[in-house]
């Protein structure tokens, strides 16, 4: 054998001239977030090719995305609105219904692809080294594409009830952002728990639609009893929906203040538990997926 081995280096960062990348013990843990960064080109491919896979071989393509929410609106507008004459204030029901599935439509469909992505990927883990990080985070990425395909009927909605929009709209992508941060925050911890028990593949679906009801998705949560209304507002979409009410329709809806503050503080401690418990877990997802 002729020659002599490269040096490894010592930082384990990538050794251009030999074509390969040394991880050195305790390098992961030490500049973990830097290589969050320097993978991000695979996020963006892990990204589009969930959108590629969603919808290249459907035959309504985004076509889903709109027809899925335009649906639950109508039936949610004849059960709560004709038939438990649900109260909607001067807005239109399906409106006051389609502000709300727009956030929970993203949060449901985010929690489901980012819980079940780890399996969905688990060859790509046992044979490279990357932050595993990126396929969760990654694979919400389709559920804000499905949002602003939806948005496009929001639109068609108060187009055709003549209701334009208040001047508070503009802050509709900073509530889609904060939906994103708890969607992740939760997605992280469905994902981790279900490389250990597959059982969390098939319940994080039930979950999310027991999720659905118990969310003023298809009522306002003006109904709820002033009792009960603090312990309902723990539930972190409650701020976020109504949030987004009050961002679309304005009017008689004020912003939900206390009930915003607590998804904001829910948000931000879903996203340090779930990136925790992943990163706790994550040298061992390779062993047993």
């Amino acid at each position: 054998m002729t020659g002599s081995p490269t040096a490894a280096p010592k930082d384990g960062r990538d050794d251009h001239a030999a074509g390969i990348r040394v991880i050195e013990a305790g390098h992961a843990n030490r500049h973990y977030w830097s290589d969050v960064w320097r993978f991000r080109e695979l996020f963006y491919f892990l990204a589009w090719r969930d959108v590629l896979v969603r919808y290249k071989q459907t035959v309504m393509g985004l076509g889903w995305a709109v027809a899925r929410p335009f649906i639950t609106m109508v039936v949610f507008t004849i059960v709560f609105g004709r038939l438990a004459n649900m109260p909607s204030g001067d807005v239109p029901y399906p409106i006051l219904i389609f502000a709300a599935i727009l956030p929970w439509q993203m949060f449901g469909s985010a929690v489901t692809e980012a819980g079940s992505s780890l399996l969905n990927n688990s060859p790509l883990i046992s044979k490279i080294y990357f932050p595993r990080i990126l396929i969760p985070i990654s694979a919400i990425v389709v559920s804000v594409v499905d949002f602003f395909a939806a948005l496009v009927v929001m639109a068609a909605l108060m187009l055709w009830y003549g209701y334009l929009p208040p001047p508070q709209v503009v802050i509709v992508p900073l509530l889609l952002v904060l939906t994103g941060v708890i969607a992740a925050g939760v997605g992280m911890l469905f994902a981790a728990i279900s490389v250990k028990y597959r059982d969390m593949r098939i319940l994080t679906p039930f979950l999310v639609q027991f999720g659905l009801y118990i969310s003023p998705v298809g009522f306002s949560s003006q109904v709820v009893p002033e009792k009960w209304q603090l312990l309902y507002m723990l539930n972190p979409m409650v701020g976020v929906i109504e949030a987004f009410r009050w961002a679309f329709l304005g009017g008689d809806h004020a912003f939900p203040l206390l009930a915003f503050s607590i998804s904001v503080g829910l948000a931000i401690v879903f996203w340090f538990v779930g990136v925790h418990f992943f990163r706790k877990n994550e040298n061992i997802f390779a062993d047993i997926i």
